[in-house]
């Protein structure tokens, strides 16, 4: 039996290496920059839902309170992870700006 999950599926590639080259460099920026932008995507999706949810629930569309809340901790969390891997890329930039060639 075998567990497959498609939403990891654009952390498949990272450790690959690929041929040394500007085009191999070229390359790895575009995958990174799309591995970005749908790691965006999903926290923005995430907090999507929240809202829809946290809407239907004040219209009265939604009896589950338990679902609500749990659609808002999704969306908070990632938040909080998305912040948190920002200030390590930034403070990882700001110790590489800070060493002497």
């Amino acid at each position: 039996m075998e567990i497959t999950n498609n939403r990891l599926s654009p952390w498949q590639g990272i450790g690959r290496t690929a041929p040394s080259g500007s085009r191999a460099v070229e390359e790895q920026a575009q995958n990174f920059g799309h591995l970005l932008r749908e790691a965006l995507r999903e926290v923005d999706r995430l907090q999507d839902e929240a809202e829809a949810a946290s809407r239907a629930f004040i219209e009265g569309q939604v009896e589950d309170l338990h679902q609500v809340i749990l659609a808002g901790e999704k969306a908070a969390l990632a938040l909080q992870l998305t912040v948190q891997i920002r200030n390590k890329v930034v403070e990882a930039y700001q110790e590489l700006m800070r060493m002497q060639v």
